[in-house]
Parts: C-alpha cells; sequence; structure tokens
C-alpha cells in the first residue's frame, strides 16, 4: 500500500474531520502507553502481551499518523521524507 492509499482508507474509517495538535498528542500518548504497557510486562498486562498485539500497536502508530499529519496540514510523504533525511544524517553522525 502507498501512503495516499494508507490515508484514503484511514479518511473512510474516521471520516474527515481533522484532529488539533493536542488532539493527535492524546491519541498518540495512548498508543505509546499501551507499548509502554508491553515493555513494563506486569503481571496485569501479561496475558494480552503477544506478537500479534505488539504488531497492532505498532501498526496503529504508522497508520494513524499518516491521518495526523494531514490533520496538522502536512503532507504525509513529506513527513516521511523529513524523518529519512533526519535519520541519515543521525546516522552519519554516528559513524
Amino acid at each position: 500500500m502507498t501512503i495516499q492509499e494508507l490515508l484514503s482508507k484511514g479518511r473512510a474509517i474516521w471520516g474527515e474531520k481533522k484532529l488539533s495538535l493536542t488532539e493527535v498528542i492524546v491519541r498518540l500518548g495512548k498508543i505509546f502507553g499501551d507499548v509502554c504497557r508491553f515493555e513494563r510486562n506486569a503481571p496485569k498486562d501479561r496475558a494480552s502481551h503477544t506478537d500479534q498485539e505488539l504488531k497492532k500497536e505498532l501498526g496503529n502508530l504508522i497508520f494513524s499518523t499518516i491521518r495526523w499529519c494531514d490533520d496538522l496540514g502536512y503532507r504525509p510523504e513529506e513527513c516521511v521524507q523529513a524523518a529519512i533525511e533526519c535519520q541519515e544524517k543521525g546516522k552519519e553522525e554516528l559513524v
């Protein structure tokens, strides 16, 4: 799937309402918290700690972030390109 196809699928699910930065942060925090709980591995959470659950949460980060970029007025492709360039530069600085 392309980024545009993922964005279209996200809009089909969630509609055209654009979230504010505050709304994005709350939702991002929820997903991040789920990943953190997975790592913390508290006894009460262990039953839900499966590879499938972690894959779902990582997928939520990817899939939702594409829509959130668009919500905030950014082209998701440009955001991904900026991240690639930043990581390439960061790797060069480590070597």
